[in-house]
């Protein structure tokens, strides 16, 4: 099973998941899925709509919301926070590595709640994940308001 990497009870991270993968994740308590993987990023990647498919017979909430890291916008930001707030918890986001829901969920923190990117980036490293990107990226979204 791919391990998930838990940020709070709110929310975990992982790398590209797996149909098998879904029912471990049911069974562990997760009740939504968050895929932030572009379908196509690479060859033989699981498409999402298999993914939704099969979580949606398992009883659990499925959101895709396909994130580029070189062109993350505001939106982006938005829409992951909407996500968090109105899906049911505690949510799997994934991608390719997770560091891009890592990177996803920060920015929630810093653009919406004000905390301190250093401490997200130090936290993220904790838990073995490099968003050393995060103050230079908040900075150009808050730049866009």
């Amino acid at each position: 099973m791919t391990e998930p990497t838990k940020i709070n009870d709110q929310i975990s991270v992982a790398a590209q998941i797996t149909l098998d993968d879904l029912a471990a994740f049911k069974e562990a308590g997760y009740t939504t899925i968050l895929n932030n993987r572009p379908d196509g990023e690479e060859p033989g990647q699981l498409d999402h709509q298999k993914v939704e498919a099969e979580a949606k017979k398992l009883g659990l909430n499925y959101v895709y919301q396909p994130i580029v890291s070189s062109a993350i916008s505001r939106k982006d930001v938005h829409d992951f926070q909407n996500n968090l707030l109105r899906q049911g918890t505690p949510i799997l986001a994934h991608c390719r590595s997770g560091t891009r829901c890592f990177l996803m969920y920060a920015l929630t923190q810093v653009l919406d709640n004000g905390a301190s990117p250093l401490a997200l980036v130090a936290e993220a490293a904790s838990k073995g994940y490099d968003i050393r990107a995060l103050p230079m990226l908040a900075e150009k979204l808050q730049a866009e308001k």
